[in-house]
């Protein structure tokens, strides 16, 4: 795994963009991709995949530019006896199978004359076409007699007649594959052919991809043995049920010769003669990525004799393909464990992740706290100084007592909480005196007595008093207020409380 994560790492965008297509569509490992990608230029790989590697014309054409000190190649003991000449009393090399390309169906492409040639022959083709149209018709009134007296000639001349001379069109892959569904119930009734409803390449990529066999058959509606072979050797019941085993992992492919497709696919493979049958499977042996053509059968012949060639082929190579399935189903389970491993590393590193953001957090809050504490602690602090300081300042500006008999004067018994020590004071203040320097007597008795000098008034401070001063009975609070007297608001005498906030 890390060797891979390495080998990504060392490309580009655009090629690791290619691997992963790649990797998606073929399902091989990133070990064996790389290498096919390289040598397609990042460009061509899937298709040969597909079709099989062939000769790399663009690194013969660069050694045939480098000279003949490039043409050197230096052979391990295995290749120097693969390549010597053998002997009499040598095992014989098995022989290699046909490789089976891949058919993409070509439009075909109509190249219009000249106007001048179409002027001139125009009384030609309209002549021919009203002539073509006649025998159509002739042969379309014959269609009617019946099957057993109507000559075999007369069959294939009505459907060439009606299916080719006027040319059928050429349709998707798919749905040439339903019209030759379609007509071959028509013409040989209803049947349980799994006849693969697509493309000749997409069968051929489906039977690589699932490494199954891939039968496909051909047909032409103007040959002779076309009839007998389909009624009495594909549709006989032991081939059908042959074909639809699923141990036998076959996909059958049938197509029509008169369709361009299936056309194509008899000159790639060299028919010469129909009803023509070929088996298709990957070959392991003679390449990981190779499709090989490993039997032909060529003509009508019994069911038993085409079960039995069929047979003998799948029996031969299906080793080979249930090694590879083994092999395939190893690299995904191991793919799989990779895969489920890096997930469980990405929850795992997720997790550790949230623990570090929750971790950070948490010291960032308590560095927080920690800071408001101290920054509170340095303003209480600071706040505590300043009020010592407006306490000393207040204890030098509150009016000293009035001596006894003097008139006006307000007489206040007042009784310090505990904290404080629960000393009774009794005072007398003159009657004009405020509410608030009763407060501030309150609040800095016992500096009255103090030694120390007068302090200034603190700038930007603003005393609060944390204490009340109340009446007894009946209870009654008094506010420190800047503009009530004393007299006004206790009378002559008072018996008062201080309690704490």
């Amino acid at each position: 795994m890390a060797s891979d994560v390495a080998e990504q790492a060392d490309l580009a965008p655009t090629q690791r963009e290619a691997l992963d297509q790649y990797i998606q569509v073929t399902a091989q490992d990133i070990k064996d991709a790389i290498p096919l990608l390289q040598r397609s230029e990042w460009n061509i790989a899937i298709a040969k995949y597909f079709d099989g590697e062939g000769p790399d014309h663009l690194a013969e054409a660069r050694a045939a530019q480098q000279g003949p000190a490039a043409s050197a190649r230096f052979d391990n003991l295995q290749e120097s006896l693969h390549n010597s000449p053998r002997t009499s009393t040598s095992r014989p090399r098995e022989p290699q199978p046909d490789p089976a390309p891949r058919i993409v169906p070509q439009p075909q492409r109509t190249h219009r004359p000249p106007f001048l040639l179409t002027l001139l022959f125009a009384p030609f083709t309209i002549g021919y076409r009203v002539a073509a149209v006649g025998v159509r018709l002739a042969l379309y009134i014959l269609s009617f007699l019946p099957h057993p007296i109507r000559p075999r000639l007369l069959t294939n001349a009505v459907v060439t007649g009606f299916r080719s001379s006027s040319g059928r069109r050429m349709l998707m892959p798919a749905d040439t594959a339903s019209r030759f569904k379609r007509e071959f119930e028509e013409e040989y009734g209803p049947n349980e052919l799994p006849w693969f409803e697509g493309g000749f390449a997409q069968a051929q990529d489906l039977a690589k991809k699932e490494l199954k066999f891939l039968l496909f058959v051909l047909v032409s509606p103007e040959h002779d043995d076309t009839e007998s072979f389909t009624k009495e050797t594909l549709l006989s019941p032991e081939v059908v049920s042959f074909i639809r085993d699923p141990s036998n992992n076959i996909i059958l492919w049938g197509g029509n010769v008169l369709d361009s497709e299936a056309y194509q696919v008899s000159t790639e493979y060299n028919c010469t003669k129909f009803p023509f049958s070929a088996l298709v499977c990957l070959t392991p042996k003679h390449g990981s990525t190779r499709m090989g053509t490993v039997k032909r059968l060529v003509g009508s012949m019994p069911p038993s004799q085409y079960i039995g060639e069929l047979r003998s082929a799948i029996e031969k190579y299906a080793p080979e393909l249930s090694a590879v399935r083994n092999e395939r189903a190893a690299r995904d389970a191991a793919r799989n464990i990779r895969s489920e491993q890096d997930s469980a590393y990405e929850r795992s590193l997720a997790v550790d992740r949230e623990r570090a953001r929750k971790r950070r957090e948490e010291q960032a809050a308590a560095a927080e706290a920690e800071r408001r504490a101290a920054q509170e602690a340095e303003e209480a602090a600071r706040r505590a100084e300043l009020r010592e300081q407006w306490r000393r300042w207040r204890a030098g500006t509150i009016a000293p007592e009035p001596a006894a008999g003097t008139k006006g004067t307000v007489r206040i018994a007042l009784k310090f909480p505990e904290r404080a020590g629960g000393e009774r004071v009794v005072r007398r203040f003159d009657g004009d005196t405020t509410m608030e320097e009763l407060y501030a007597f309150a609040e800095c008795h016992d500096l009255l007595s103090s030694e120390d000098g007068p302090a200034d008034r603190p700038e930007g401070y603003d005393h609060e008093y944390e204490f009340a001063i109340a009446s007894l009975m009946p209870r009654q609070v008094y506010e420190p207020s800047e503009t009530d007297t004393m007299r006004d608001v206790i009378g002559a005498s008072g018996n008062l409380i201080i309690e704490d906030l």
